[in-house]
């Protein structure tokens, strides 16, 4: 027999070569019809799963969605309808040959496109196929029901928390006792001190900051069952009362009130009024309590910011941090200093280490606990030689450093009890004997808008009967806004 085999679609090499006619040469074959236009792909995928015996609406991936489908016989060769994408089998019956995997392609839709087609995006469902009901949205528990889970399991033994995404940034000691109100804040300084408390399994220290994600190793503490602090409405709407006629700025995210002077920001040995426990009755419905964002020592005076949320928090708490946020005071000292404007850089330690509130000593770089402070300071009007108004820019934030740096030039604040030590020296008549230390003016970017948040706080009581006694004007020129920020 001489000849080739003809190619697909019954076309062979030879005598019709350009000729309209491509079928085989005379003689070589006998005359055969010929295959028709080629199958669609769903086709050739129904015939396959035929052959092998499957469901075929469950094999065809281009079908998926028709339920109940029957297996569809392969259609003969000259009634297949022609493939809009110009793949598929060209055999007149069944092939034995294990079909080839399906290609990657983008077809055009037939004319008349059914369900399963590439034309038809959204295929219908079954009439039969149930409908899933809709789940109503389940709410979490509120922050309360947090705090008071998570201090009943750190009664019973060790467990192991993760920082959130709005705890970053937040001090060891300070995530302890948000998460655990009713731990001590000694016993929190203990355990992180003793390495009771590990995080990521590294020992740590109180002052440590923490990042979103971390593991925290709480060891198992005896604690006394909580006892619910039965709630005094009266209490709580004066309480709340008393925090709005503070505020001297407030929206959604934080507010900044004017701490007067004598009242506490936390809680303390013998301190059971203050404005960490008063914020209670702001709490929203949700058990979200404000909470303090910095804090300001009980005998001084002025802005005081507090955050709605503990997003807010985060962020204003990374403003002092990084040192966006500008604070300036106001203090009222003993004697004049010859230079009127100046910069104090010293090295600041307490004199004893386990008390909070213990006087701050200036020391030298490298000794135990020492700490860099800095701050500026200006003379913006006198009386005399015997009181100055100073105004004050610090640019860290240690604890009692304007007050310790003050007394370290020689002119301690009026009225100070820890700093003032200035031999033979009277107060002048008509002036209180309080601390004359005012939180002014606090200028930080807004926690979500980053605009500028620029508040000033009035004279206290005590202050301002000082101001009018010694003529100072509080209009005046306050130079300090001129001087370096670092």
């Amino acid at each position: 027999m001489t000849g080739r085999p003809p190619q697909r679609g019954g076309a062979g090499k030879g005598a019709g070569r350009g000729a309209g006619n491509r079928g085989p040469r005379h003689g070589a074959w006998p005359e055969r019809a010929g295959t028709g236009p080629r199958t669609t792909a769903l086709d050739a995928a129904r015939r396959a799963a035929s052959n092998r015996g499957g469901d075929t609406a469950a094999r065809s991936p281009w079908d998926a969605a028709s339920e109940g489908a029957k297996p569809v016989a392969a259609k003969p060769a000259d009634s297949a309808p022609k493939s809009p994408s110009g793949f598929g089998a060209s055999a007149a019956g069944p092939s034995n040959s294990t079909p080839a995997k399906p290609r990657a392609f983008a077809p055009r839709p037939p004319a008349k496109a059914g369900p399963g087609t590439f034309a038809d995006p959204k295929p219908r469902k079954s009439a039969e196929a149930p409908r899933r009901p809709a789940t109503p949205p389940v709410e979490g528990p509120t922050r309360r029901e947090q705090r008071a889970a998570a201090s009943a399991t750190l009664a019973s033994g060790v467990q192991t928390l993760t920082v959130e995404a709005d705890e970053d940034g937040m001090r060891i000691d300070r995530f302890l006792t948000t998460r655990f109100p009713q731990l001590p804040f000694t016993r929190v300084q203990s355990i992180v001190r003793k390495g009771e408390l590990r995080v990521d399994g590294k020992r740590v220290k109180p002052n440590d900051r923490l990042e979103p994600g971390m593991a925290i190793r709480i060891p198992p503490l005896k604690l006394d069952q909580p006892t619910e602090r039965p709630r005094n409405p009266a209490r709580e709407a004066d309480d709340a009362e008393f925090l709005r006629s503070l505020i001297l700025y407030e929206d959604a995210d934080m507010m900044i009130l004017n701490k007067p002077f004598g009242l506490a920001v936390q809680g303390g040995s013998g301190t059971v009024r203050h404005i960490d426990g008063m914020l209670e009755a702001l709490t929203d419905k949700h058990g979200q309590k404000p909470r303090l964002v910095h804090r300001l020592d009980k005998d001084t005076a002025g802005c005081l910011i507090v955050a709605k949320t503990r997003l807010a928090a985060a962020t204003l708490a990374k403003s002092f941090r990084s040192r966006a946020a500008r604070k300036i005071y106001w203090a009222l000292a003993a004697g004049v200093p010859r230079t009127r404007q100046g910069r104090v850089s010293t090295y600041l330690a307490k004199d004893e280490p386990t008390d909070a509130d213990a006087r701050m000593k200036v020391v030298k770089h490298g000794d135990d606990g020492a700490t860099h402070a800095l701050t500026y300071y200006a003379v913006v009007d006198q009386a005399a030689q015997k009181l100055a108004w100073l105004s004050l820019k610090p640019v860290t934030g240690r604890t009692h450093q304007l007050r310790a740096h003050a007394a370290h030039i020689g002119h301690p604040i009026v009225g100070d009890p820890k700093y003032f030590d200035v031999e033979n020296w009277e107060l002048p008549g008509g002036i209180q004997n309080r601390l004359h230390l005012l939180a002014r003016r606090i200028v930080i970017p807004h926690p979500r808008t980053s605009v500028p948040i620029d508040v000033s706080a009035p004279l206290p009581p005590h202050m301002a009967q000082s101001w009018n006694l010694l003529g100072f004007e509080t209009g005046h020129y306050d130079p300090i806004v001129e001087a370096p920020e670092s």
